[in-house]
């Protein structure tokens, strides 16, 4: 994606269901729970580059002896910092004894990140800062074992202000009012709830306080602890939890938005936000590897295997369509036949734009997430040609000599890397126009790959904002020379603010809005706002139900084509001498190559659950509004 979004998290968890003496003996290392954690972060380090975390809780250690350890980096590189760290810590706590690596209890009793249950996170920074503070997992402490709570997750919910309200009602005092604050506190509070109700039970039966504490951790019922947290929930989350003595949980949303995958054997249970991360770190195949489903919760007992539970009754499904178009590795054997249906989808329409002359067109890509649908596209434009050239053959009905046989056969589409992404580039100079000026040269182009009379056709995976584009991008692909460069964009327009995990929730700033606004000022029809905003406000007052979706006629005026043409003309930079177009998925399409994530919300406005609709309100209202706060 050219342009830069900050967007979803990444989750990691492991659960050895051995001792460690079980993994030195087949594996060679005690340390196999830590390398597997490491494998599962780094495959998904697309997923968070702002942070990561790591949190690991040792099993049945005896009082006074730690069993809880977490570290914490929003390092440049986190990933790295974060596991140099930990062994650092591990080696220096062996350093000149090398025996003790082979000594799994020693280990454990002596040094950090050496217990049976690991929970990683992945952090891009949706909302506020990025201190270490803001870096999960997150620790809730207590001298109980039963009521120490870890918990991270890749969610944004919706009505954090309702939920805020709900914690000072039950008593407490939030330290600030944020989703991550008021979803640990939320369960906290059920799981001190039920570690109240367990210790006076025993109590009352006149068992010894010594003795009440392992019969809670037997008897504690995270089902129903996360089935009361998670009552009033609205938004988007894959979350995970480990308890002090050991139960762990994974939990998705109802609709199934953000995505939670696992794999379980009678060695360990793992789970990772992404597929092929688990397959790659334990090798295993892909029908071995299952989806948490949506509503449910993966409930990892200490002892004995895990199981589903429903916490939420599932909805329809609304799995993000993000994750197959973007987000994702593209490693993914779906995802990747997926990525290239999208490429395929649009050459139609860009058939039609370079009026079927494919013998001046130049097809390229914006590095490098978009090189999957660009195979895809390739192969589409193959599939033209192939029946072209089986129509021209039928055509000279066996009259046909070699040479221009020959001629025919050679006509393939005209494919080259046009565009390369040198670095990530980092400028000392502050002032605004001479660092747009370097910036400007983080891409570069393949020169004589274009010749003047051709088009050039490059796609992208998705044209948010068109920053990027107008900027830079289109400046560049200017120097090759061409007469049209067409911009194909696999995803459709993104017309409405996302609330579930992506940093997309300000109207003004995606390319599609400006345009609608610009053509409803250009043809008279301006009152369509004002009549919008108050629309708006007037749902503030509404009950779930009756919420609508009126920010639909800033758009329904025109045709998706007239936003197209209008969001071309205004990222076109004034000195461009090649004629811009800008060719956007249909939402059809879209769902047609991929039919399993139908999460549309940011293309179409209809939103999985009411704080979503809400969001939306509250963003077209702060537009019109000139305010630039966050719209959730």
């Amino acid at each position: 994606m050219s342009d830069a979004i900050k967007h979803e998290c990444g989750l990691a968890m492991v659960r050895l269901k051995k001792p460690l003496q079980y993994y030195l003996d087949h594996y060679g290392t005690a340390l196999y729970g830590l390398n597997k954690m490491y494998l599962l972060m780094e495959k998904q380090h697309n997923r968070g580059q702002d942070g990561a975390g790591l949190a690991n809780i040792k099993l049945d250690m005896p009082p006074g002896t730690r069993y809880i350890s977490r570290y914490r980096s929003n390092d440049k590189t986190p990933i790295q910092d974060l596991f140099q760290h930990i062994t650092q810590r591990i080696e220096a706590g062996t350093e000149g004894l090398p025996e003790r690596q082979q000594d799994p209890e020693w280990l454990k009793a002596n040094l950090p990140f050496t217990g049976e249950l690991f929970l990683g996170h992945l952090r891009y920074g949706t909302y506020g800062g990025n201190s270490l503070e803001q870096i999960h997992p997150f620790l809730r402490q207590n001298n109980w074992m039963t009521r120490n709570l870890i918990v991270a997750g890749n969610f944004n919910m919706t009505n954090v202000d309702q939920l805020f309200d709900q914690l000072v009602d039950l008593g407490q005092h939030p330290k600030e009012k944020a989703d991550t604050v008021t979803i640990m506190e939320k369960i906290g509070h059920f799981l001190d709830e039920q570690n109240e109700k367990l210790y006076r039970k025993y109590k009352k039966q006149g068992l010894p306080k010594k003795e009440i504490s392992p019969r809670i951790a037997r008897e504690l019922k995270v089902k129903k602890i996360l089935r009361k947290s998670a009552r009033y929930w609205d938004g988007g989350y894959a979350m995970a939890g480990m308890i002090g003595h050991g139960d762990a949980f994974v939990l998705r949303d109802p609709h199934g938005i953000r995505p939670a995958f696992y794999y379980e054997d009678e060695e360990v249970c793992v789970v990772a936000s992404e597929r092929p991360v688990i397959q790659t770190a334990l090798n295993v195949a892909i029908q071995d590897i299952h989806e948490v489903p949506p509503g449910q919760a993966l409930i990892m007992p200490k002892t004995g295997d895990s199981q589903l539970a429903t916490i939420r009754e599932p909805g329809p499904r609304k799995a993000c369509s993000f994750e197959r178009i973007y987000f994702s590795r593209g490693n993914d054997a779906d995802i990747y036949r997926e990525r290239l249906a999208l490429g395929r989808q649009v050459c139609p329409a860009i058939l039609e734009e370079v009026s079927h002359d494919l013998k001046h067109t130049v097809f390229s890509f914006i590095p490098n997430t978009a090189e999957i649908s660009f195979y895809g596209m390739m192969k589409g434009m193959e599939d033209y040609l192939n029946r072209v050239k089986k129509e021209k053959i039928l055509k000279y009905e066996g009259h046909l000599d070699p040479e221009k046989l020959s001629q025919l056969l050679s006509i393939r589409p005209r494919m080259e890397k046009s565009l390369w992404k040198d670095v990530k580039m980092r400028t000392f100079i502050s002032e605004d126009s001479s660092r747009d000026e370097l910036v400007r040269h983080v891409y570069d182009v393949t020169y004589e790959t274009v010749n003047p009379d051709d088009n050039l056709v490059v796609i992208d995976d998705s044209i948010v904002r068109g920053t990027t584009l107008q900027q830079s991008i289109l400046r560049i692909l200017d120097r090759l020379g061409p007469k049209k460069i067409v911009v194909v964009s696999s995803a459709p327009q993104i017309r409405y603010p996302d609330c579930y995990g992506i940093n997309m929730s300000r109207l003004s700033e995606f390319a599609a809005f400006r345009a609608a606004i610009s053509l409803l000022q250009k043809t008279g029809q301006g009152h369509i706002i004002e009549e919008t905003y108050q629309q708006c406000k007037e749902q503030n007052r509404l009950p779930d139900e009756e919420i609508q979706n009126f920010v639909a006629q800033i758009y329904a005026p025109f045709t998706t084509g007239e936003l197209s043409d209008e969001i071309a003309r205004q990222l076109t930079p004034a000195s461009m001498r090649a004629e811009v177009k800008i060719i956007y998925q249909s939402v059809e399409d879209l769902h047609e190559a991929c039919p399993g994530n139908t999460g549309d919300w940011y293309f179409t406005g209809q939103f999985p659950t009411p704080g979503g609709m809400r969001v939306m309100n509250r963003a077209f209202i702060n537009y019109y509004e000139g305010n630039s706060e966050r719209s959730y």
